[in-house]
């Protein structure tokens, strides 16, 4: 897109101040730290071959590893897709990190969950730019039950604007009368100690490629569905989905570090058809909502047929419960058979799992956990019996720690 000559000038200076933050960054890290949480878990599993296995290896050394993957970063306590969200997931050992990719008014790609969610994830409200926001704040109406609500899109103000945005953890109170009452619902189980005014940096989706290769990392951008109508202003489904390749081709990454996802299947075979280096390991999110919704074998075969090579699935498409235990779950059995690779999402995202309310993930398999070192069986059935490629998690230590002490890569 060309610049017009009023905004070169603040186009340099945002990749002057890119740049400047980048250089703040840590080196590739090759020192991993995985805290407490880790060792915590395995020490509250039930006595098992398991447990004793994964204490044997508490002394590490633990390292990177591909297996483990940066949901948003780091985003059980770190405010998603924020530069300090992808360190943490670095120096916890991820060796994939996930930039969501959205784009802005001058269609510019950023990295961000939705396009419509910067009245949750950011700050926007509490700036001036929240007159630009497509449904300002309306506080909660007690009479009519009627929660608290806004709409802010990365699509209603310009990159220049975005930048000076700050990350927060993504919630909202329903019950809000205020803006502060609004941006302050964090969940009880997580934390805002990460999201204050000199931290939460938002990210270009070219600022995170540079990060993740300052980092030593691999790449899995998803391509994020429009709220707008597309095309938007002439720029096509299509030219989205070329533009974020595009960016990784610019930045010389080679195709084997990056895989692409999309909830949108065309964009993956647009991919396999037109960017075939990058398609062959594009990731088709599966957007099933409970398992009744889930594609059966011909439909799974079907994308094999397609060009496609790689599924993710939500958590509960892969596991069942049976008689108490954790087992595949036909989905996985049906994914295999088609000959299809598989990576989950999400761990550490539904908190206490031991209350017995583990909510939309653990759908099919609640009745088998029990406590919470049952995550460690969760993965053991996932690496061992299904045989994932990867699994996305909100705090990637958990996994880290696992891959590692399974020789998993």
């Amino acid at each position: 897109m060309r610049l017009q000559p009023a905004s070169l000038s603040l186009a340099t200076l945002l990749l002057v101040c890119s740049a400047s933050a980048l250089a703040q960054s840590p080196p590739e890290i090759t020192n991993i730290q995985l805290g407490p949480r880790p060792f915590f878990l395995v020490a509250e599993m039930s006595d098992s071959p398991l447990k004793s296995k994964l204490q044997s290896c508490s002394n590490g050394p633990f390292a990177k590893t591909s297996f483990s993957i940066g949901h948003r970063g780091a985003a059980m306590m770190f405010p998603e897709h924020t530069r300090e969200s992808y360190e943490a997931a670095a120096r916890m050992g991820a060796g994939i990190v996930e930039c969501d990719v959205t784009f802005t008014k001058d269609k510019e790609l950023v990295c961000r969950h939705a396009q419509n969610d910067l009245h949750t994830t950011t700050n926007i409200l509490a700036t001036p730019l929240a007159g630009k926001c497509t449904k300002g704040f309306t506080p909660y109406d007690a009479e009519k039950n009627t929660p608290a609500s806004a709409e802010c899109r990365s699509s209603d103000i310009t990159l220049a604007e975005f930048k000076t945005l700050r990350g927060k953890m993504d919630a909202f109170n329903p019950k809000a009368r205020t803006v502060a009452e609004f941006m302050a619902g964090t969940a009880n189980w997580r934390t805002d100690l990460y999201s204050g005014p000199t931290s939460g940096t938002l990210m270009t989706h070219q600022e995170s490629i540079a990060l993740f290769q300052k980092l030593g990392v691999k790449m899995t951008p998803e391509l994020k569905a429009a709220s707008v109508t597309m095309p938007f202003d002439g720029f096509s489904q299509q030219d989205y989905a070329q533009k974020m390749i595009d960016e990784y081709k610019a930045a010389k990454v080679p195709a084997s570090q990056v895989f692409a996802q999309s909830f949108n299947k065309q964009d993956i075979l647009y991919w396999v058809k037109n960017e075939p280096s990058f398609g062959k390991q594009a990731v088709f999110l599966d957007e099933a909502d409970k398992v009744a919704d889930l594609p059966d074998l011909e439909k799974l075969k079907s994308y094999k047929k397609d060009g496609i090579q790689i599924v993710a699935p939500p958590l509960f498409a892969l596991l069942d419960a049976k008689d108490g235990k954790l087992v595949p779950s036909a989905y996985a059995q049906h994914a295999k058979q088609a000959g299809l690779g598989i990576i989950t999402w999400t761990l550490e995202r539904s908190g206490v799992l031991a209350d017995g309310k583990n909510g939309w993930y653990y759908q099919s398999f609640d009745p088998a956990i029990q406590r919470e070192g049952d995550m460690m069986q969760v993965l053991d059935v996932l690496a061992k019996d299904i045989g994932i490629l990867g699994i996305f998690s909100d705090w990637p230590a958990t996994v880290t720690y696992y891959a590692n002490c399974m020789g998993l890569k």
